[in-house]
């Protein structure tokens, strides 16, 4: 999504993905009004469905909402009562159950198709789910019952939508902002579109026309900075200020104006978050933004502050303490940033924080302080233990120590002897030790779990065309690799090497082209020039390889494979080699 998009549908997507609420009764919020009450005559439920909805209103009551809804569901295409499935929609709503939201809000509409609340909820959750085409109508029907539509919506998804498609939804709107000429979000939404098209100068026409009937829409003076910015216009924020100046206490749109001066002006962001977290002294984001600002400006001692004032507050504690071991690495206080990464406890820091505790260590030559640290993360969190494992040995990998590595998985493989990431992470270390026997041992193992698993069919093939002469075997493995991924670079780059290796030299060229066009990695690049310097081609190959080396000059493949063919210097007319003297 455009930049341009995002900043007026965060906005207008908060009104529409208000379904969840603190409160304990479920209600689900929408930004159209009631539509009038009507007299529905009464009618007697089937004895069934009535016990089915008393079973539903008691576990309402004993909050088990997901016994209720599933019991609401159940019901409400049986009695098809309008208000059984308005009860369940908003039920889906605060439950988040998407789809189950989507069905309910279809019925109810069928059901009521004059309902304005019912339209525009299935409205949000066609446009949250970039069915804008679908949604348009029923946001159509929103404004003409009571007015209100939340138009900017229609464009979640706007980007994705094929060249016929956004036309149809363009003239949608037009057509609407016809009926509607005083519609502030159809001018917002045109503006949007208009924007998205790179129609700069229309675009803020159309604010312009908005900014006349709500001069403080928040989306409107949002979209119009994020243009003046991209226009280069001295002070692009002018309008946001005045209306802060009206306006002090308008504290999302301060919000997004600090987000927005990030961009361009660090300092002037840092001063609107310290207003803003002034109002809001224990706001845990408001603290954490200027520790990251501040940080970046450079006040090391500003940013800690912060972070310890989110520390004392107990709010994102492990993003503080990782932030703390991140700034004590960069400073080179090694064992203060150990331990600042060892207070992040189970979050989504945890991983990231062992893995620098890992390199940490592991840099200082300390393997069996690191070992040790692991082994007691393990017992603290067993939920992880895999993890854990794969991350010491990929940390021990990278540091050159695979000897150890292969030790920590054969330890993880003695607790968990048939985990595939497990068997497949030593398979990759036992192959860059040479030992090929091991490593087909485990992928072997790999195989008989998961017999269509392309990644592993596609290592033991390509090792074996490879490092072996056993070329029948490896190119059916391959085969089936490629069948399952048919597009994979990886698996293409295998096909193209195992057909040379078995001298059919054309096709080889074809499936290595096609890998480097996806994926221009130096490895492929290696292998496709070695095929077309065989054939002959050597003008072909310079190329490549040179092009290769620009971007990866010291890549062991390409490397060996040039000192191999004895062209090391590159020179621009070296004999070509035999095919039997290319061979590893």
């Amino acid at each position: 999504m455009s930049r341009f998009l995002f900043i007026a549908l965060s906005c207008a997507l908060l009104a529409a993905c208000t379904g969840q609420t603190s409160v304990q009764e479920p209600v689900v919020a929408t930004q159209a009004k009631p539509s009038p009450a009507v007299d529905v005559p009464e009618r007697r439920f089937p004895n069934d469905s009535l016990y089915a909805l008393l079973v539903a209103e008691f576990a309402l009551r004993r909050q088990a909402y997901d016994v209720a809804l599933d019991h609401y569901l159940e019901q409400a295409p049986i009695l098809r009562d309008a208000g059984v499935s308005a009860h369940a929609t908003r039920l889906t709503q605060f439950l988040q159950r998407e789809e189950d939201a989507l069905v309910a809000s279809q019925l109810w509409v069928e059901l009521e198709p004059d309902n304005a609340e019912a339209n525009n909820t299935l409205a949000e959750l066609l446009a949250r789910n970039e069915r804008s085409l679908e949604a348009l109508p029923y946001l159509a029907l929103v404004e003409r019952q009571v007015g209100g539509a939340n138009f900017p919506i229609a464009l979640n998804g706007f980007e994705q939508l094929n060249e016929d498609q956004r036309a149809q939804l363009i003239k949608g709107i037009d057509e609407l902002a016809v009926e509607f000429p005083q519609n502030a979000q159809l001018l917002l939404t045109q503006a949007l579109i208009l924007t998205e098209s790179e129609y700069y100068d229309q675009a803020l026409g159309e604010l312009q026309k908005l900014f006349k009937l709500e001069p403080e829409q928040s989306q409107a003076l949002l979209l119009e900075a994020r243009i003046l910015i991209d226009q280069n216009e001295d002070n692009p924020y002018r309008r946001i200020e005045r209306v802060l100046k009206d306006n002090p206490d308008a504290q999302l749109l301060r919000l997004q104006y600090a987000r927005l001066l990030t961009i361009t002006d660090m300092s002037a962001a840092q001063q609107q978050f310290e207003i803003l977290s002034a109002r809001s002294p224990r706001d845990g984001d408001l603290l954490f933004s200027l520790a990251l600002i501040s940080r970046e400006s450079g006040d090391n001692e500003a940013a800690r502050a912060y972070l310890q004032q989110l520390i004392a507050l107990g709010q994102r504690v492990d993003e503080a303490y990782y932030s703390l071991g991140s700034m004590d690495e960069a400073e080179d206080q090694l064992e203060e940033a150990i331990a600042n990464f060892e207070r992040v406890e189970e979050s989504r820091e945890f991983l990231p924080a062992s893995n620098r505790i890992g390199q940490i260590l592991v840099g200082l030559g300390q393997l069996d302080r690191n070992h040790a640290w692991f082994d007691e993360q393990r017992d603290k969190y067993p939920r992880m233990r895999q993890q854990l494992f794969g991350l010491e040995a990929e940390i021990l990998a990278k540091a050159g120590a695979a000897d150890y590595a292969v030790q920590v998985l054969t330890q993880a493989l003695a607790e968990s002897p048939n985990s595939v990431a497990l068997l497949y992470g030593r398979a990759m270390l036992s192959e860059q030790q040479g030992d090929l026997a091991a490593m087909e041992t485990d992928l072997r193992k790999v195989l008989k779990a998961e017999p269509n698993n392309p990644t592993a069919l596609n290592a033991l093939g390509y090792a074996l065309a490879n490092r072996t002469t056993r070329y029948p075997e490896a190119l059916e493995l391959i085969s089936r690799a490629l069948a399952l991924q048919p597009g994979e670079p990886a698996i293409l780059d295998s096909m193209g090497w195992v057909l040379y290796r078995n001298g059919n030299y054309e096709e080889a060229v074809g499936y290595l082209t096609r890998a480097y066009a996806k994926f221009p990695d130096a490895e492929v690049a290696a292998h496709l020039g070695e095929v077309l310097w065989v054939k002959g081609d050597t003008e072909a190959a310079l190329l490549i390889w040179q092009g290769a080396l620009l971007r990866d000059p010291e890549h062991p493949v390409m490397r060996d494979t040039l000192s191999r063919l004895g062209v090391d210097s590159l020179k621009k007319n070296p004999e070509p080699v035999s095919p039997a003297q290319s061979q590893p």
